[in-house]
This record gives C-alpha cells, sequence and structure tokens, in this order.
C-alpha cells in the first residue's frame, strides 16, 4: 500500500516525529508515497500544464532543434522513440517530453568549462514558458530540499546534512506527454535515477509500481498530492536502508500528461554509505559521474 503523507505535519511542527515515522517506513518498504499539503500553488502547476500543452502541440520542426540527444548537460526535447527506460527489453517509450536543468547564464564560468551537466537551458518560442517553468522550478526544488530535513531525521543523521549537497544540484524538471494508445508501452519499467523523485501527474491513469516481491499495482490519484518516490541514487546514499522501486506508465486511454522532478545532487557530490550505515555495499561515485552512466544508457541514437 503506498502511504497519504501530510507534509504539514512535518513543516508545520503539529506532528514531525509521526511524520517522520511514517516517512521512514515508506521509504524502506515501497519507496514510494503521496505528499499532501506540500505548499506549492494550484495555479503554478496548472500553468506548467498549459505551457506543456502549448510546447507538445508544436510542429516537429520546431521541437527538433532542442533535441535532447544534441545536448550533453540532458536538456531540451525528447522526441517520441528517442528513449527506452527498460533496458532489458529495448523497447522505446510512447512519450515526448521536455527537460530544464538548473538555471545558469552563459557567462557562468562552469558553464564556459563546458563541465559535465553545467550547461544553460534551452527554450521554446512559446510565450511565458521559461518564466513559469523556472517558478515551478524554484518551488519544487525548495520544497525538495526541505523533504531531505525529513530523510535526515528518519536516518538519524545530523541536521543539515544534506544541505550542502543540493546547493546548485543537478535537479531536472521535466514535463512529459503520452499520446492515447492500445500498444506498446507509455514508459518501460525502471527505477529513477536520482536522490527523490516528485511527480504530479493530470489523473489520468497508467503509472504503476512493483514492490519487492509484490506485482504490478496501480499508484493512486490524489488531486493536488505529489507521488515521490525514491531514487537509486539515495538508495545507494543510504547504504539500501531506502528502496528504488521499478515503475512503469501503461498506455493511456486517453492522452496523460505529468510534470516530473528528479532532484539529483550537486555534480561533485561525493556519494557513499551514509554514517551509521554500515559497510559500504558500492563504491564512493560523484553525483554527476553516476547520473551521466544512467543516462548513456536510456537514449537511442539521434538519426543523422
Amino acid at each position: 500500500m503506498i502511504p497519504i503523507l501530510d507534509w504539514q505535519r512535518f513543516a508545520g511542527g503539529t506532528d514531525a516525529e509521526g511524520f517522520v515515522a511514517d516517512l521512514g517506513r515508506a521509504c524502506r518498504e515501497t519507496g514510494f508515497f503521496l505528499l499532501d499539503g506540500h505548499g506549492v500553488p494550484d495555479h503554478l502547476v496548472a500553468e506548467v500544464f498549459e505551457m506543456g500543452d502549448a510546447f507538445f502541440a508544436l510542429p516537429q520542426a520546431e521541437k527538433a532543434p532542442l533535441d535532447i540527444r544534441a545536448n550533453p548537460h540532458n536538456r531540451g526535447w525528447a522526441a517520441e522513440g528517442s528513449e527506452a527506460l527498460d533496458e532489458k527489453s529495448g523497447v522505446m517509450d510512447r512519450k515526448e517530453a521536455f527537460n530544464v536543468g538548473y538555471d545558469l547564464t552563459a557567462e557562468d564560468p562552469r558553464v564556459q568549462a563546458a563541465e559535465m551537466f553545467r550547461g544553460v537551458n534551452v527554450w521554446p518560442d512559446v510565450p511565458g514558458f521559461r518564466e513559469t517553468m523556472l517558478s515551478y522550478y524554484d518551488a519544487v526544488l525548495n520544497l525538495g530540499r526541505a523533504l531531505h530535513k525529513a530523510f535526515e531525521a528518519d536516518l538519524g543523521l545530523k541536521p543539515g546534512f544534506f544541505a550542502p549537497h543540493f546547493t546548485e544540484p543537478m535537479a531536472t524538471l521535466r514535463i512529459l506527454s503520452y499520446p492515447a494508445s492500445t500498444g506498446g508501452i507509455g514508459a518501460g519499467a525502471h527505477t529513477d535515477y536520482g536522490s527523490v523523485t516528485l511527480l504530479m501527474t493530470d489523473g489520468v491513469a497508467g503509472l504503476q509500481v512493483k514492490p519487492r516481491g509484490g506485482d504490478w499495482t496501480d499508484v493512486p490519484h490524489v488531486p493536488g498530492a505529489y507521488v515521490v518516490n525514491i531514487g537509486d541514487c539515495l538508495m545507494r546514499w543510504s547504504n539500501d536502508i531506502y528502496v528504488s522501486t521499478p515503475h512503469r506508465v501503461l498506455p493511456p486511454a486517453r492522452p496523460r500528461r505529468s510534470i516530473a522532478f528528479f532532484m539529483d545532487p550537486n555534480p561533485d557530490s561525493v556519494v557513499s554509505a551514509l554514517p551509521g550505515t554500515g559497510a559500504a555495499k558500492y563504491p564512493a561515485i560523484t553525483g554527476a559521474d553516476y547520473l551521466r552512466s544512467r543516462l548513456d544508457a536510456t537514449y537511442t541514437p539521434k538519426e543523422a
């Protein structure tokens, strides 16, 4: 069962200890929970959906120059058929997407030095798109940072442990569009790569999760609530105390949209077993090296 947690129990201090206990249980058992009371404005969510609709409705010729496969920093447009999240099956996903990363200027020294995942965002010619996406990015980034304070409490870490790792993170805002279909797969079975994912859906069914030892189960929809799941990076960081659980999107009966926010750490953050979690099960790795290794296995080559 995927629990519904009220963020205000923690953020408002009404039941922080109980919230942390419930959070820890969810992170250890299914790696998924629904987060209500998060404070991200409904109107902002609605505006992101509207901007996404406007972008995906553009002719392919206008989207093609923004192709993510030509961008070394994981930004831009992912065309339908360009990704296979289920690396074992190799079946192409029936979806298109657009990625927005941490916003930097072209003059930033890290951009000038072509550091990994330190590029500029690319933007379509859709009025208001950039402003809306960056406003939403900031709102959910702040929520994700605050959520890590609850992870700290559950994992017995000193307050503020995660803060230095998410000052300028490789967090990615991804808007997604799934066409109505009776075949194929919307998004193949996969686990997410980062620390934690915050997903907003439009209520159209299709998202399923497969808990350890269980069968595929529909993720319930609670209007306005985020679907939150632990990613592989945090599972690795927690030395497998938290679980990153496979999930997929079935072909929807009608067009489906979602807004994902993937919270990866700073590129130079070293991900190694957290204090008090025992002998490390994985070698230490930087956030950038880990994310690059996962993305390289996802995209199909761009046709010449």
